[in-house]
């Protein structure tokens, strides 16, 4: 029998991009990049370890900007049409180093990559949603659901309405989704403040995730520490991350993936080829751009891209069975240790980013596949376990208060709300204000109906913590405040004509069209609690 559980949880999410308006909008690529090199790669673990007979259990979050991007027709055409010029350009570089061996088998390696994507995609008729819903289905995948668009939910408390409108949006969301109400939530950027626990029993939910020291700091101060959960007052179940298992992963300096094995992220074709060959897969302006194909390993640390060797994707997968090795092996001394402190059995928590695994670390799929596989057949020591199981195992936690926290830098909300991003904040605010004003109007006909749904829209679409992380982050940012500004203006045209009687029905038409996620929405939701 088994003396402890370890949950590996990921967290996928992206911000809600889509811009029917454009035919080209780089900021697109996000979603097409994750589907090829996280998303698909995933499944098809998933698929292996099935057919393998391999019980793997993992919890998985899939927010709603994520979903719903998923599901968008649109977004759907553009990525067939995305990984068919892939699949063009791999051909081309087939052909291109027909006479180097090396290189030739590094681009028959892209090409059938990129293949095996295009067969999954087609498999599923392009719906990677019913393809993850079927491990739901079958107990191996435990999905959650995180804020609606993943707003920074400590910077609005002082709005209950609007923390409850990210809360109950997201769960009307997943159960429509789904086929089933959500048992837990990945609280956005594991923010967690005091309260926030009510809302969370009151939607129905029965865990979240915070960064282990609101479990640290909490109120009593934990018996277990991180490795058992806490109740709050509220009887929502809080797991804590742990840091030993996080620090393998996510650590730049001793992490896996900066083993010199591994394929080197920052130097792509797209900036290494002769412009003219490269121009046609580049941005229409002719701008050069990454376009997914990459032929280097990171070699070694303190290197400049010109100095990195060819990759070889035998010896990298061979290196995330070794790597995989070592993190079932540390678990297992983890749990024995804890097993003989707490007398208890442990869980050890290890949640990471998704598209940590396979877009920004090319072989972290492997590394999973490794991990459950050598999990399942090479020890006894510790289950894999999801956290709705784990609940049902292990019904009796103590109660704490937890501590204010993030996952973010310095562990508070300071990457959120800085020099960079804190002029939002008022304006934020003061939508929320007009927002819950509106919320207590009664509809005069449906284009008033869908004007104030729209004005729901616009004020979660513009709380997205994406935008501020990325004007802290100082990449893409002139895109994350036309995304806020635009959704901003947008709802004060809103608040504006609904407050006159003047909705111009043409422009609302366009607006629906353009952001069109939760299109069941009710702005009602916005109503005094």
């Amino acid at each position: 029998m088994s003396i402890g559980y370890v949950a590996l949880v990921l967290h996928a999410h992206l911000p809600f991009v889509r811009h029917p308006e454009s035919d080209y909008v780089l900021e697109e690529e996000w979603l097409y990049e994750a589907i090829t090199e996280t998303y698909i790669p995933l499944l098809q673990v998933f698929e292996g370890l099935i057919r393998d007979g391999v019980d793997f259990k993992l919890t998985m979050s899939m927010t709603p900007p994520l979903v719903s991007m998923l599901l968008d027709p649109l977004l759907q055409d553009r990525y067939d049409a995305h990984l068919a010029q892939l699949e063009e350009l791999a051909e081309m570089e087939i052909a291109r180093h027909a006479q180097n061996g090396h290189m030739k088998y590094l681009a028959e390696h892209n090409a059938r990559e990129f293949n095996a994507a295009r067969v999954f995609w087609e498999k599923y008729d392009r719906n990677l949603v019913k393809a993850f819903k079927q491990y739901l289905d079958s107990g191996n995948l435990e999905i959650m659901t995180c804020g609606a668009t993943h707003g920074y939910l400590p910077l609005m408390k002082m709005y209950p309405q609007a923390v409850w409108a990210q809360i109950q949006v997201a769960c009307e969301h997943y159960e429509q989704t789904f086929d089933r109400p959500a048992n837990g939530i990945w609280l956005p950027e594991c923010a967690y403040y005091e309260g926030v626990d009510r809302l969370l029993a009151d939607a129905g939910l029965r865990y979240f995730l915070t960064d282990g020291h609101g479990i640290l700091y909490a109120r009593p101060r934990p018996r277990f520490g991180t490795y058992a959960p806490i109740f709050t007052e509220a009887g929502v179940a809080a797991f804590g991350r742990d840091q030993e298992s996080s620090q393998q992963v996510w650590s730049s300096e001793v992490g896996y993936p900066g083993a010199a094995e591994y394929r080197e992220f920052y130097r792509d074709l797209g900036w290494d080829a002769e412009y003219d060959y490269i121009k046609p897969y580049v941005m229409p302006n002719g701008q050069r751009k990454n376009v997914g194909i990459k032929y280097h390993k990171i070699t070694g640390k303190g290197l400049g891209l010109s100095d990195k060797q060819l990759y070889d994707p035998y010896w990298a997968k061979e290196k995330t069975a070794e790597h995989a090795a070592n993190f079932a092996y540390n678990r297992e001394r983890q749990v024995e240790h804890l097993h003989n402190m707490m007398q208890r059995r442990p869980i050890i928590v290890s949640p990471y980013d998704a598209e940590l695994f396979g877009h920004w670390w090319y072989e972290g799929p492997w590394f999973i596949d490794h991990l459950f596989r050598k999990s399942w057949f090479d020890q006894g020591t510790y289950d894999m376990t999801h956290l709705a199981d784990y609940l049902k195992a292990e019904p009796t936690q103590q109660v704490c208060r937890p501590s204010q926290s993030s996952w973010g830098y310095k562990g508070f909300h300071e990457y959120w709300l800085n020099e960079t991003n804190a002029w939002i904040y008022p304006h934020l605010h003061k939508a929320a204000e007009r927002m819950i004003e509106l919320s207590k109007k009664e509809p005069e006909d449906a284009l008033s109906w869908r004007a104030l749904n729209q004005a729901a829209r616009e004020l979660l679409l513009a709380q997205s913590s994406d935008w501020a992380f990325i004007m802290r982050t100082g990449t893409m940012v002139p895109y994350a405040i036309r995304r806020t500004r635009s959704h901003l203006m947008r709802f004060n045209k809103l608040y504006e004509d609904i407050n006159q009687g003047k909705i111009d029905s043409g422009w609302i038409e366009k607006v629906e069209a353009i952001d069109n996620i939760f299109p069941d929405i009710n702005y009602r939701v916005y109503r005094p609690l």
